[in-house]
């Protein structure tokens, strides 16, 4: 017993003895290739044995031929085990460096495509989450160039929808201040409208602008729905009649919803004033508001016609304007996406489906707690 103590004693400390010169090379190579790591390894394994032998060897006084049997056996496994190494090292290396190409080629703005080859688990697992990334990319990168698109075409819509009462305005202004207007009240009362068109506007563009910025800040309030549609249905009931549409509420349950009711009246009044807009003279616009198994849902359906499919996506995009975006009723296509911010920072969901002779806008809404 003792004697197996000895040996493994004085075989720990060669073997320690080449495992710190092991650890050593392998802090001086951290920066270098994995293949030199492999083969520093595969040399320590090697000269740790071959090390801790003859530690037992001289302790022990073997004979020089046993000494010369052993030597020789431990130079052959480091041969192999160093070629195994270089092999393997080489092999690892040649997947990093394809793998290196194709996450290169997602960060200029391509697509990740894994390596065909095999790779080890490691190699596979941060290809599988390259490409994921890859995936999240270019869903950022088409976002961002839908958002930028719609940006363009919003700063092109303002600019036309701005010059127009601005050019109005200005001859107006010119005729009654030369006193050649034929009839200044009726001017007056003009400018008055395009002014008023004008601070809409305005008014758009800074709701938009805290909803992007995600500076809205809502007061929520316990209210049934049978008043927030009621009063909604009020405050559309002049243009409704301006434009020879009929409003209608149906189906309007009084289910209780915690909202900023100033801002849910902009909601409910930006989609009745857009169907109102879009519906023929004696068409019909209605109103429902019940319940569902997702909370509750508020609708507006209309007698527009429909909305091209391709569009449908797009209805909500900030500038969409549709088929009539250069008449003046459509505005500056902020209505909608107003609609989807408010919806949203409630916790909620704006939708839009075609129906049989025209459109449904559905707005859902998570259910009050009672």
């Amino acid at each position: 017993m003792k004697d197996t103590l000895l040996i493994a004693l004085f075989a720990f400390l060669g073997a320690g003895a080449a495992g710190l010169l092991g650890a050593a090379a392998l802090w001086q190579l951290r920066r270098r290739s994995l293949t030199a790591s492999l083969a520093v390894v595969a040399a320590v394994a090697v000269a740790a044995m071959f090390a801790g032998t003859l530690a037992v060897a001289q302790a022990m006084f073997l004979s020089a031929h046993d000494l010369t049997v052993v030597t020789t056996v431990v130079a052959m496994a480091a041969v192999v085990s160093l070629a195994t190494a270089l092999l393997l090292g080489r092999w690892v290396v040649a997947r990093s460096r394809e793998l290196q190409l194709a996450a290169r080629s997602f960060g200029e703005g391509g697509d990740f495509a894994a390596p065909a080859r095999p790779a080890t688990a490691e190699l596979a697992a941060l290809s599988r989450e390259l490409a994921a990334t890859s995936a999240r990319l270019a869903e950022s990168r088409e976002r961002e160039r839908m958002l930028e698109s719609s940006r363009r075409e919003l700063v092109a819509w303002i600019s036309h929808d701005l010059r127009t009462p601005l050019a109005g305005l200005r001859a107006m202004s010119e005729a009654l201040e030369d006193g050649v207007a034929a009839d200044p009240d009726r001017y007056l009362r003009q400018i008055r409208t395009e002014v008023e068109r004008l601070n809409d506007m305005v008014g758009d563009l800074f709701e938009l602008s805290r909803i992007h910025a995600g500076t809205l800040a809502l007061t929520p309030s316990r209210i049934s729905l049978y008043d927030l549609v009621g009063d909604a249905l009020s405050g559309a009931d002049p243009l409704a009649r301006e434009h020879g549409v009929k409003l209608v509420g149906d189906r309007i349950e009084e289910v209780p919803v915690e909202v900023d009711s100033k801002e849910m009246n902009r909601v409910l009044g930006n989609l009745l004033v857009n169907a109102i807009r879009r519906t023929p003279e004696d068409g019909t616009v209605a109103v429902a508001a019940e319940r569902s198994a997702e909370g509750v849902v508020l609708s507006v359906t209309d007698g527009c016609g429909g909305i091209p499919e391709e569009d449908l996506p797009r209805v909500f995009d900030t500038g969409w304007r549709g088929t009539h975006a250069r008449t003046p009723p459509a505005g500056a296509g902020l209505g909608l996406a107003i609609v989807r911010g408010i919806v949203e920072a409630h916790q909620g969901r704006a939708a839009v489906r075609n129906i049989p002779g025209g459109c449904r806008f559905e707005v859902t809404l998570p259910a009050a707690e009672h």
